[in-house]
């Protein structure tokens, strides 16, 4: 399985990606052959911050499980209530 199949199986996942410009936590939206979409979520606001557009190639690491990602997903889950 190469590291973009498995990316696009990730769609819709909050995560922590470090990838050639930085590293952040957000949720991947989008993963096509030619670029992804990824909501940057910023932990002190617990707010989206922005949106970045990517070549998926220049993503290093992925990190989806872990206590600052449920932290991030609880927060979200209650602010949608």
């Amino acid at each position: 399985m190469k590291f973009i199949e498995k990316l696009k199986e990730l769609e819709g996942q909050y995560m922590f990606m470090k990838y050639a410009g930085g590293s952040e936590y957000g949720k991947l939206v989008y993963v096509g052959e030619d670029f992804l979409q990824f909501d940057i979520f910023d932990v002190t606001t617990m707010e989206y911050s922005e949106t970045l557009y990517s070549n998926p190639r220049l993503v290093l690491e992925i990190m989806v499980g872990g206590s600052d990602i449920q932290r991030i997903v609880a927060e979200v889950s209650y602010q949608m209530n």
